[in-house]
């Protein structure tokens, strides 16, 4: 039976967080807590109260595959993932063969695609606030195979061209922008948020796997059928899974949000959300420094294997597999966790830029395998943990606009890390490109952490100014 939805004061309040040292509970950044204390509860994760399927479900590592449209989905999503894994190896092959190995080439496609997150991402996300979710993503997944279609008729046939490729990438991009926060919110709709940390992970899950599977078999599949022309093909067949899934749910057994109605200032108000909310902030913050690098990895690993390694196609989707089999055992040991921590996310984010910097100093290709598998371990682990904080900190009616900005900070970086690291690979060479990403990843870190206290306790110091302004007898 579907849950019972939350009551519109419930889902206004919906967290709560303890002071340090005492037993008392107070509301982040009120004034009793101080702008002090508002600060410093900016890198603190807290555990939703107010909401009662917010209790931490039981039934183990895959308890969120009870659940009938859980599984469709995912099941579609394993087929889906796996496909589109399969291109993503092969668009960066084509790109390398049409440009005769240019790493800049490759970095302009990787910002082409990511580009349309940092402009229009928060519409997106207004989007999957105003709309059914469903009946948009079976639409957007429509486009996106036929775009895989075009793309691979385009190879097969010879006509491909190096701007066909950037167009599809940029298409791809406009079309995500709406299609992967109405995904990311839809999970609610499925399991509730007692089951959603689980779903989450699971989610991370099926994509890693399918990392593993997608480049290793792209790789034998194009040195097996002498091009990368069939894998656009494989890919456009494989959304026909995700999409029947989609189609064949059962609609009584879906929780979905009230439809926002179109208002002027939403999109503000999903800002405003975000900034008064250091559990919010924080995780956003840091994923938005650690995921301009982090999301560039898989063209670290290419621009590695194939120039300084001297690693053929099927080298190259053994060095994906690799990293995707650390993200794949992360994502199953984030399955088991209750709830994310501030520590399991920081700790994730440092973990992840050392281990970049230790890939580029690997002297031997198996030596650069074995490092992938921990790089992908601490990866997958701080996103997990950002997703699952921002989405359980977030009211039913606002999660589309949340996890729109929580997209366009997660991907809009990317263009930036894209072009930055194809600019140091041609400098400095690839060791020295993924080298600096990893210092720079660190950084953000460090910046994210800076940048939180800062916010937060301009923010509650004016709140504080204004409520006193506000008051009876209060300064005029």
């Amino acid at each position: 039976m579907p849950k019972a939805r939350p009551r519109p004061d419930q889902a206004a309040e919906p967290w709560r967080e303890s002071r340090p040292g005492t037993g008392a509970r107070v509301e982040p950044g009120s004034d009793e807590t101080g702008a002090g204390d508002a600060a410093d509860a900016a890198v603190e994760i807290a555990a939703p109260a107010a909401e009662a399927d917010a209790v931490p479900a039981r039934g183990g590592m895959f308890r969120s595959l009870r659940i009938y449209n859980y599984r469709l989905f995912a099941s579609g999503g394993v087929v889906s993932n796996t496909g589109t894994w399969m291109q993503r190896t092969a668009q960066d092959l084509l790109i390398l063969d049409l440009t005769k190995g240019s790493a800049a080439a490759l970095g302009l496609a990787t910002t082409l695609q990511f580009m349309p997150q940092l402009l229009f991402g928060l519409w997106g996300g207004g989007l999957a606030d105003r709309y059914p979710k469903r009946p948009v993503l079976i639409i957007a997944q429509s486009i996106m195979g036929v775009l895989a279609l075009t793309l691979g008729l385009l190879v097969v046939t010879g006509t491909v061209a190096e701007w066909h490729v950037y167009a599809m990438a940029f298409v791809v991009g406009m079309v995500a922008c709406v299609e992967v926060p109405t995904r990311q919110s839809f999970v609610a709709e499925m399991v509730g948020k007692a089951d959603l940390p689980n779903a989450i992970a699971l989610n991370g899950s099926i994509f890693n796997l399918a990392r593993v599977v997608g480049p290793a078999l792209a790789g034998v599949l194009i040195y097996a059928l002498g091009g990368p022309g069939p894998i656009f093909l494989v890919n456009a067949v494989s959304f026909a899974a995700v999409i029947s899934g989609l189609i064949f749910m059962r609609k009584a057994e879906l929780n979905p949000s009230e439809r926002v109605p179109r208002a002027k200032g939403q999109l503000r108000e999903g800002l405003r959300y975000v900034l008064d909310r250091p559990e919010l902030l924080m995780p956003m913050l840091l994923i938005g420094f650690v995921s301009m690098f982090a999301q560039s990895f898989g063209m670290s690993i290419a621009l590695m294997a194939g120039t300084v390694f001297d690693a053929g196609a099927a080298s190259f989707g053994v060095a994906s597999s690799a990293f995707a089999i650390g993200a794949l055992a992360g994502a199953l040991l984030a399955a088991r966790r209750v709830k994310p921590s501030r520590k399991l996310i920081v700790g994730g984010a440092v973990s992840f830029a050392l281990l970049q910097m230790l890939s580029a100093l690997m002297p031997w290709y198996p030596l650069y395998l074995a490092a992938l598998i921990p790089a992908g371990m601490a990866m997958i682990t701080v996103n997990t943990a950002a997703n699952a904080a921002v989405q359980i900190a977030t009211s039913a009616e606002m999660r589309g606009r949340v996890m729109g900005i929580y997209v366009l900070v997660f991907t809009g970086g990317v263009p930036v890390g894209a072009t930055v690291l194809g600019w140091l690979a041609e400098l400095g060479g690839p060791r020295a490109g993924v080298m600096m990403t990893g210092v720079l990843t660190l950084a953000g870190v460090g910046l994210a952490t800076a940048l939180t206290k800062v916010i937060t306790r301009r923010r509650s110091s004016r709140a504080v100014v204004r409520g006193v302004a506000a008051a009876p007898g209060g300064a005029r």
